[in-house]
């Protein structure tokens, strides 16, 4: 089977602030590249970072949007732990351990980008958490603050 990567467009600022904050920040590979996008490389996975006029209004929580990495190996989540406190990213939430002593125990911690977007970074104490584990239901944060109203629109 050939390798399948994953794409996600999100809205920014700008892309000096962008390049900041991913290129020099995390590390990522900057591709193509406009006045009003940017191709990015997170870890192989191809992110595109498109300026827009106005940002969607802050979330109050991590919720409901917030994209970032599983990483399967600890060290590699440690590594970037350590990048991101050499580079004095922004952290949103600072790193933390979810649902301790369980089998879904994981580390996490996120990061906000100059326009806002929400970056989450984590890696599970048991690989069987990151998509098993059903006979337990948590995810996330226990406490939400904030649970939004989707409307449909036919």
């Amino acid at each position: 089977m050939s390798k399948v990567l994953f794409h996600l467009a999100f809205p920014v600022i700008d892309i000096p602030s962008t390049k900041a904050f991913y290129v020099d920040g995390l590390g990522c590979l900057a591709g193509r590249e406009s006045n009003s996008s940017l191709i990015l490389s997170l870890y192989g996975h191809q992110l595109v970072a498109h300026v827009v006029n106005e940002l969607p209004n802050n979330q109050t929580c991590i919720y409901p949007r917030h994209f970032g990495l599983v990483f399967q190996s600890e060290s590699s989540w440690l590594a970037l732990l350590e990048k991101v406190h050499d580079k004095r990213l922004k952290f949103y939430q600072q790193p933390k351990i979810r649902f301790a002593d369980t089998p879904l125990e994981h580390r996490t911690f996120f990061l906000t980008d100059l326009s806002g977007n929400i970056l989450e970074f984590k890696h599970y104490k048991f690989e069987s958490a990151i998509f098993g584990e059903t006979a337990f239901h948590q995810v996330g944060d226990l406490a939400v603050t904030q649970v939004p109203t989707v409307q449909h629109i036919y």
